[in-house]
């Protein structure tokens, strides 16, 4: 397989197994709507707007009902900031894990193959890397003292107030909304003062 792709930004997805579809496609954080409840999260909704604010979004989606009515209500959501859109062809077909196909017949984002989705992210492919030093790792969070220590729920509890965001978010969570909001420096600062 090719070399995993890096985006402008990060992606949006409907569910999971979008996701871990395209986990082998592209290196790129990828959120997970999961499907119409993200309507119904409003930690999530916000911190999605925030990142289409402050960053960008692409969002890719099936090509049928579902998908076209998630795009239209999420432009109403994320009128502030960048919205990139990526339309899949209709393919008929199935997934392999389902028993019949959906409703339209056409396959979704999961069940395509890297050949077709290749091409539709490839305008939005970062040509140069990240030069602040990349994303912070696991193990750098454990090291910052941010998971499996004393007191790295309070320290999380803190980064997290200073970065404006929820201070009931896990470990994991907080890390990729870290990793989507900051760079390397940017990160490096904000932990100083915690």
């Amino acid at each position: 397989m090719a070399n995993k792709m890096r985006l402008i930004c990060p992606l949006v997805v409907e569910g999971k197994y979008d996701k871990i579809r395209l986990s082998n496609l592209v290196e790129t954080p990828i959120l997970v709507l999961n499907g119409f409840s993200v309507f119904k999260d409003k930690e999530k909704k916000a911190l999605l707007q925030r990142i289409c604010k402050e960053k960008g979004l692409i969002f890719l989606t099936d090509s049928d009902h579902a998908g076209n009515f998630l795009r239209s209500k999420l432009k109403g959501i994320f009128s502030e900031g960048k919205l990139y859109h990526v339309y899949t062809p209709q393919i008929s077909g199935k997934e392999k894990r389902k028993n019949a196909p959906s409703a339209e017949g056409f396959l979704g984002v999961e069940g395509m193959d890297h050949e077709i989705l290749r091409p539709l992210l490839a305008p939005y492919e970062e040509t140069a890397r990240r030069s602040s030093g990349g994303e912070i790792t696991s193990a750098q969070w454990y090291a910052d003292g941010f998971s499996g220590g004393e007191g790295a729920s309070q320290k999380r509890k803190a980064l997290a107030k200073a970065l404006n965001l929820p201070d009931n978010l896990s470990s994991g969570a907080l890390l990729e909304a870290v990793n989507l909001l900051c760079d390397r420096e940017a990160y490096e600062k904000v932990r100083e003062t915690v």
